[in-house]
């Protein structure tokens, strides 16, 4: 007989969001290819996250983001829209990673208008270096605060990237 295995569903180890609400002040509008990537990412981390706020009971959760005088604010609330707790991060450590993957998504979505299919996959691959990169980042800053598995804090990236320029 095998030893039972460890529950790995993210959702059962912990409190998770079910609505990401982004602050319309704090959106650059901007290209479709980004605005699909925003919407894609909001679908992804609802359909599948791990987000607990440290000291707070497992519950579900409604994130709003911001940029506010170049700080992220993660407004969290319960489901019922009880205020759970307000954290306000400098982006400053993100600054650079975020410029990079600018960059480097600029690129991608030039060469998939132009490129190979081998020139776009080379692309493709920095891209998700430097998106895991500034997932990591962002993991390192949300510790102590929240807690969040790696597939939580890249989608959360994409969010913060698609938040970053306008504020």
């Amino acid at each position: 007989m095998s030893d039972p295995q460890p529950d790995t569903d993210p959702q059962a180890t912990g409190g998770r969001l079910v609505d990401v609400v982004l602050d319309e002040d704090s959106i650059a509008r901007s290209t479709p290819e980004v605005e699909h990537d925003r919407a894609v990412a909001i679908y992804d981390l609802i359909e599948e996250n791990s987000f607990q706020p440290v000291g707070h009971p497992v519950a579900k959760f409604v994130l709003n983001l911001a940029v506010v005088e170049k700080k992220l604010v993660l407004r969290i609330k319960a489901e019922d829209e009880t205020d759970v707790v307000t954290h306000v991060l400098s982006l400053s450590p993100l600054r650079k990673i975020v410029k990079d993957y600018d960059l480097i998504c600029e690129s991608y979505y030039e060469a998939i208008r132009h490129a190979t299919p081998s020139q776009i996959e080379a692309i493709d691959m920095g891209r998700r270096g430097v998106h895991n990169e500034g997932s990591a980042i962002l993991m390192e800053r949300l510790e102590g605060k929240i807690n969040v598995d790696m597939q939580t804090a890249r989608r959360l990236f994409t969010l913060v990237y698609a938040l970053h320029w306008k504020g």
